[in-house]
């Protein structure tokens, strides 16, 4: 059986070895037919493609410039955009250096107002404690004042009492004598320095110091009413000295003037003692002499009017200083025990 196979093989591949080669050949030529016609439409349709591609691809070109384009202005927007942010950040940056320095000086200022109002305060304290001290100092014033209007009142007292002894006796020579003598002139006139005075003529002869007889009975009364007011403790207690003055006019030489003004003084005193020993023995200590020349004129020695008012005796009460200063340090002493409360 296998040998019959065998054989049966053999005689087939010899019957059909042509028509196989010739099957093969139509079918090789129908594909080569087939690939170049695929080929041929392949190129039609490869062509078409290609110039849809073409054209396609200058679409995109086109495309792809505009959006190169716009690229291209992004870029530059961006670089606007980055110069912008760098110049908002430096503005940033600068803003925040004078936040920073802002902010110092804010606090600053916080700690110069916090300083300001401790001052303030510490000033406020300060004023009320001055305006105690103000009130204290007030309240001490017008006590102060209270007492100073007594101490006023005190030596205005003892200035009256000095007008008063000389007004008493001015009175009482007008009361004994008269106001004036047998020519019309006034025996004794109060000058505005509160002294009393008594023209020359009455007493002296022009440029002489011997007392007139005209001028004794004037002498006598003064001697009278000053003995009368020494009398009166009140009045002695104040009283210093009484002070025969001599006044001369400016005619002649200061030495010569001077002499007459003194000799004069001296001669009214010792008359005054004259007249009244007891005068002289209880009060001579309380009275002196003094010259003053031509240096204390009261009118102008360019007329003789003038000339004959500066030639005079003026008569001056001196008040005790010891006086004065007690009452002087009693309210001294009145105003430290106020100040010690």
């Amino acid at each position: 059986m296998k040998t019959r196979t065998r054989n049966f093989k053999k005689t087939t591949r010899a019957e059909n070895f042509w028509p196989s080669f010739t099957d093969i050949m139509t079918t090789v030529a129908l594909i080569l037919y087939v690939i170049m016609l695929l080929t041929y439409i392949q190129n039609i349709v490869t062509g078409k493609n290609l110039d849809y591609a073409r054209r396609s691809l200058e679409e995109t070109q086109v495309k792809l410039d505009e959006k190169s384009l716009e690229i291209m202005n992004a870029e530059k927007m961006l670089k606007l955009l980055e110069t912008d942010i760098e110049l908002t950040q430096a503005e940033v940056e600068e803003g925040r250096i004078q936040l920073t320095f802002l902010s110092e000086e804010i606090e600053s200022q916080k700690q110069i107002i916090q300083s300001k109002e401790t001052e303030l305060e510490n000033k406020e304290i300060l004023i009320s404690i001055t305006m105690q001290q103000l009130e204290e100092q007030k309240q001490i014033i017008a006590m102060n004042n209270a007492e100073l209007g007594k101490l006023r009142a005190k030596l205005q007292d003892i200035a009256l009492l000095r007008v008063g002894v000389l007004d008493k006796v001015k009175d009482s020579i007008e009361q004994k004598l008269g106001e004036s003598n047998y020519e019309g002139k006034p025996l004794v006139t109060i000058g505005n320095n509160a002294n009393i005075i008594i023209n020359e003529s009455l007493v002296f002869d022009f440029a002489k110091s011997e007392i007139k007889s005209e001028g004794y009975p004037l002498l006598l009364q003064l001697s009278l009413a000053f003995e009368e007011l020494l009398d009166d403790e009140n009045v002695r207690k104040y009283v210093d000295a009484i002070v025969i003055e001599g006044h001369t006019d400016s005619i002649g030489d200061a030495d010569s003037n001077r002499k007459l003004s003194a000799e004069r003084a001296y001669n009214v005193v010792n008359k005054l003692m004259e007249f009244n020993r007891s005068l002289e023995n209880k009060y001579s200590s309380y009275f002196a002499a003094s010259g003053y020349s031509k240096f204390r004129p009261i009118a102008s020695n360019e007329t003789a009017e003038g000339r004959q008012q500066n030639r005079r005796i003026e008569i001056s009460v001196v008040i005790k200083d010891s006086n004065i200063q007690n009452i002087i340090t009693d309210y001294l002493s009145d105003t430290n025990k106020l100040l010690d409360n």
